[in-house]
């Protein structure tokens, strides 16, 4: 494996690219394994809450588990989780939302159909209103425990164990499902988690070089003192083509969900986990981080529950929501 990390650094220049190119093929093959997983017991909501974003949100796990065991600025994780959030909760909403409509309770085509589906769509809505809900818990804690302005080791046992918990929790609602279907686990189930697993080590390889290459640099936009805005958007973009992709098909629910969960590894895993190397600070945009969230939140869970899902005029305020947010964070 070094000898192979070696030829790509001999390619000079292109080494950069060349690992970006790798980090973003890991992601593919990823979401790849998760379309042929989506019937094989994991479906709608619970996909995209319980196995989406353990693919989509890995480079953010590198990104902590890399800086923490190297010493590395906590105030950048924290800005790293922060973006990656903001992002999935505000632009990678809304904006299928203005090209395709965001709706878990669709209208019914005929009335055949009606019957059949209407069952599964409230399902989803409140599954999603749940996670939605969850997204509000983690994000009141982390601010909760930060409003010292750090987050301590004792500060991270308590949001890694939130986020153990809550995972918990899906892993038997998926169980209680099959039992009441049924169903049970395809035979391809381990086949597929191997996949999964190859594109998670050549995410964090990726991810280390990446780190270590970026720390080097220090004049320029692209620079070690950007490197958790640069790194939440580079690690945003499995959550992009999620977003596009299930909305494409005409799976809303896949896209709530799968955006809204992947906050989770983020706030609080992440930063719970850098948080049990060292003492992480909080950085500027925290605070206005915490309020864009929070607020994108608040404004989802009540189109859930009055529109069944996200309006397409919603949309374009949550883009300008992630507008503020660029704004507040890197302009002023």
């Amino acid at each position: 494996m070094n000898s192979w990390i070696h030829q790509i650094e001999g390619t000079g220049a292109w080494a950069p690219w060349l690992f970006l190119a790798l980090f973003i093929a890991a992601s593919a093959l990823m979401i790849w394994r998760l379309e042929a997983m989506s019937d094989r017991g994991f479906e709608g909501t619970v996909l995209g809450t319980l196995i989406m974003p353990y693919c989509s949100g890995v480079g953010n796990l590198v990104f902590a588990f890399v800086l923490g065991r190297k010493g590395g600025p906590g105030a950048e994780v924290m800005t790293n989780a922060l973006v990656n959030n903001v992002t999935n909760m505000t632009l990678l909403i809304g904006l299928p939302a203005v090209i395709w409509g965001l709706s878990v309770m669709p209208a019914a085509k005929s009335r055949t159909r009606k019957r059949t589906n209407q069952k599964e769509h409230q399902i989803n809505r409140l599954s999603l209103l749940l996670t939605l809900t969850a997204v509000l818990f983690f994000t009141g804690a982390v601010w909760a425990l930060a409003r010292d302005g750090r987050l301590d080791f004792g500060d991270g046992l308590v949001l890694v164990g939130l986020f153990l918990f809550w995972q918990c929790f899906h892993v038997f609602d998926v169980l209680k499902s099959n039992v009441r279907q049924n169903k049970s686990f395809n035979w391809m189930l381990p086949v597929d988690l191997a996949l999964l697993g190859v594109g998670a080590v050549g995410t964090y390889l990726s991810i280390e070089w990446l780190v270590d290459w970026l720390s080097g640099i220090r004049t320029g936009f692209i620079r070690a003192e950007n490197m958790g805005w640069l790194s939440g958007w580079l690690m945003v973009l499995p959550n992009a083509l999620l977003a596009l992709y299930y909305g494409w098909r005409g799976n809303p629910e896949v896209v709530y969900a799968s955006q809204v969960g992947d906050g989770h590894i983020c706030i609080p895993l992440c930063v719970g986990i850098f948080a049990l190397y060292h003492p992480l600070a909080v950085p500027a945009v925290f605070q206005t981080g915490m309020f864009v969230l929070a607020g994108a939140t608040v404004v989802h869970f009540a189109c859930v529950i009055v529109f069944g899902g996200l309006p397409r005029f919603m949309g374009w305020l949550m883009m300008a929501a992630y507008g503020f947010f660029l704004y507040q964070g890197l302009l002023r």
